[in-house]
């Protein structure tokens, strides 16, 4: 992995809510958010007390916004950080292995929009592939695929920054899981981005090891490692209490 894609990549949050998804957030110069039904990820310019405070008063009580760091996050008195585990960030850099996976018998490929929503999050709250809301949607492209009718995987793209697109929200339904359509769908994701002249990379669980698997054999490459910690608010209780 060349050292120049870590470099872009490496504030992929911050970079990405300051340029082409600003409008899906909002924030200052030292702190900026994905509105709350969009995304939970934050980031700040710097670790500064003066940012953790800008990040602070983007926050409502007992609200919080998950962040990605090289380190441990140390911040301010008034916030509170929870480590939630450590992710690796993978990048395409090579054509996908022919392992033999897929189906022929595999439902045809549909086109998902903001008018799918409800399914989408039905089928999130059953799969759990990570933070999902009401306008994540929004976010970029999704895709997904039927069985009599009943939406039974998807994915999609999140973060997007300039030459590069995150594929996320990759989950399928229990009953058709084994048959290769996560691979499908990624295959799918990656073509079109690559096609508009960008580069898929992805987020998964370091300890999430049969994933990492399925993204090597794809063609996806580590490039770097971050901790991923929950950070809220700690506001004063009620008078006597």
């Amino acid at each position: 992995m060349s050292g120049s894609i870590q470099a872009t990549l490496e504030r992929v949050i911050w970079t990405a809510l300051t340029t082409r998804q600003a409008h899906l957030g909002h924030g200052d110069a030292l702190a900026r958010r994905y509105l709350a039904d969009v995304a939970p990820f934050a980031a700040l310019a710097d670790k500064t007390p003066a940012a953790y405070q800008a990040l602070h008063a983007l926050l409502q009580p007992r609200e919080t916004v998950a962040l990605l760091s090289q380190d441990e996050l140390r911040p301010i008195d008034a916030l509170q950080a929870t480590r939630i585990g450590l992710l690796h960030r993978m990048v395409a850099t090579r054509a996908a292995e022919a392992d033999g996976s897929g189906s022929a018998a595999a439902p045809d490929v549909i086109r998902l929009s903001e008018a799918n929503t409800d399914e989408m999050l039905d089928l999130v709250q059953k799969t759990r592939p990570g933070p999902f809301g009401k306008r994540t949607p929004e976010m970029g492209n999704y895709i997904g695929m039927r069985d009599g009718g009943r939406l039974i995987a998807m994915a999609g793209e999140r973060m997007r920054m300039d030459g590069y697109v995150e594929i996320s929200a990759v989950c399928v339904d229990e009953t058709w899981r084994g048959k290769g359509l996560a691979r499908r769908l990624i295959q799918i994701l990656r073509g079109e981005i690559e096609r508009r002249g960008e580069t898929p990379f992805l987020h998964v669980f370091s300890e999430n090891h049969s994933a990492i698997g399925l993204y090597e054999r794809l063609g996806f490459e580590v490039c770097g490692t971050f901790v991923l910690s929950r950070l809220g608010r700690i506001d004063p209780g009620p008078a006597g209490a």
